[in-house]
């Protein structure tokens, strides 16, 4: 799995500078590619334990990670949906059909969001390898506890090339997300980034489930989750 420079600063809650820094003072393995950095997650991973900056949030969590036995994919995805036969051309507008369904945010807030997706870099393309990409709002603001989103959709043709996965698969399957607050953000990251890597849910998407067997394995997901000890430590202090 390959992550890009947003995910890895997401990821250990500091700045892009300071992950800037860590390449240039603390050779943190790193590839460069058509003016673009890329970072193999286990190689990140290794160099952050040596250095006791085991992360566990965000694209580098553990897969037993405790990332909040509250948070639930089931009921975001139901909230979101699942949309499929998208052309590439089509994504922009479902994103902002996504939020104005919003649930727990005023219209102004709404508003707001549906601004930054539509101005230039308001949407981070995430990919995570395979064709499957994370997108998500660049700039987060801080929503009612019972918002938040979380919509697959399955494309009919390729993003364009812009938006290439380092691996060099086409993106064809996102999975939008909108959380609550930036923590909120971080446990999204984490649970989703591990969700479609591997497993289940990541297989019956591929083969072309239903919506129903696709809710069932999302569910799952939330039922192994929860039943992680929550008092495990759940991030960074640097």
């Amino acid at each position: 799995m390959y992550l890009n420079l947003i995910q890895i600063a997401e990821s250990f809650g500091v700045s892009e500078s300071v992950v800037d820094g860590w390449i240039r003072d603390e050779g943190l393995p790193h590839t460069p590619d058509r003016g673009r950095l890329f970072f193999d997650r286990a190689q990140v991973a290794e160099w952050a334990t040596k250095r006791g900056l085991a992360a566990k949030v965000g694209f580098l969590a553990p897969e037993s990670s405790a990332l909040g036995s509250s948070l639930r994919l089931g009921p975001l995805l139901r909230t979101g949906g699942i949309w499929r036969d998208v052309s590439a051309a089509e994504v922009p507008t479902v994103f902002e059909s996504i939020v104005t369904a919003l649930p727990g945010a005023t219209p102004p807030v709404r508003q707001l969001l549906g601004q930054r997706l539509r101005a230039k870099g308001g949407v981070t393309m995430a990919p995570v390898g395979g064709g499957f990409a994370l997108p998500h709002p660049s700039e987060r603001i801080t929503l009612g506890r019972d918002s938040g989103t979380v919509a697959l959709l399955l494309l009919r043709d390729a993003l364009p090339s812009a938006d290439a996965s380092p691996d060099g698969v086409p993106i064809t399957r996102l999975c939008f997300f909108i959380a609550s607050s930036p923590r909120g953000h971080l446990d999204l990251l984490g649970l989703l980034s591990r969700g479609l890597t591997r497993g289940p849910l990541r297989e019956l998407i591929l083969k072309g489930a239903t919506d129903k067997e696709i809710f069932q394995a999302v569910d799952a997901l939330d039922d192994r989750s929860s039943t992680v000890d929550a008092a495990s430590p759940n991030g960074l202090k640097l």
